[in-house]
């Protein structure tokens, strides 16, 4: 076998080892490990509460519902 071949065959095995592993890391979660899998530094807001207490104060400047999960305009019919 010649260098020039030698070295093509390894760097065809690096390479398909590298491919290898990185389609194996594309795993999914299974739907019973994702709490597991969740970290509190993952979230987007740091502090649940205040975003809560920051859109509770927004409704009523805004004079209206909407936008965060219910109908309604500010008239109070749904």
């Amino acid at each position: 076998m010649s260098k020039l071949r030698a070295r093509t065959l390894a760097c065809a095995c690096v390479i398909g080892l590298l491919g290898s592993c990185g389609i194996g890391g594309c795993a999914g979660a299974k739907p019973w490990e994702r709490e597991t899998l969740a970290k509190p530094k993952m979230r987007f807001d740091d502090d649940p509460e205040a975003v809560l207490l920051e859109q509770h104060v927004y409704l009523y400047r805004e004079g209206s519902t909407g936008g965060y999960g219910s109908g309604g305009g500010g008239c109070g019919c749904n």
